[in-house]
């Protein structure tokens, strides 16, 4: 039971994107912005069948194939490192990335492409905006962020690990 204590924080994610991404493709049409904000922040529907920053092998099918594979992989690796975590904030940030993971997967399984809708403002020096994401893919970058943060800030090295 120890083991799985943590297992609500990955369905709770899966539950908040999949709903979320389903409000967004019944009542936004592909492509349509929603300005919530001036600039800022924005809702637009867009159907990504690539990876992060619309990363792609050209075709949707290999797309779909290969994304699907990675998917499996990383979940199944997260689950293994999840078990033998012994820190909270380990199994905490396993969680985040595991929910963010199956969120994706679930659409890349059903629909072929992930939807994506949240879409901020970004410094002009870099790009113009951020590329359009969703609460699976914050979920991941809020974990990494944690775990760096903790590692950086928090972690003690011992005299023997310098």
């Amino acid at each position: 039971m120890k083991k799985i204590q943590y297992i609500w924080i990955t369905v709770l994610v899966i539950l908040l994107d999949q709903i979320s991404k389903l409000i967004i493709r019944n009542y936004l049409e592909v492509g349509k912005i929603l300005k919530i904000t001036k600039k800022f922040f924005w809702l637009t529907h867009v159907e990504n069948t690539g990876a992060a920053f619309s990363l792609s092998f050209g075709s949707e099918v290999l797309n779909k194939i290969i994304f699907i594979c990675v998917s499996i992989i990383a979940i199944i690796l997260l689950i293994y490192l999840s078990n033998k975590a012994r820190s909270k904030i380990d199994k905490f940030v396993y969680a985040l990335i595991l929910g963010g993971a199956f969120g994706n997967l679930i659409d890349r399984i059903i629909l072929g492409k992930v939807t994506d809708f949240l879409w901020c403002d970004f410094p002009d020096f870099i790009m113009e905006r951020w590329p359009v994401f969703n609460i699976a893919d914050s979920s991941i970058v809020v974990a990494l962020t944690i775990m760096i943060v903790h590692s950086v800030f928090f972690t003690r090295k011992t005299v023997e690990e310098i």
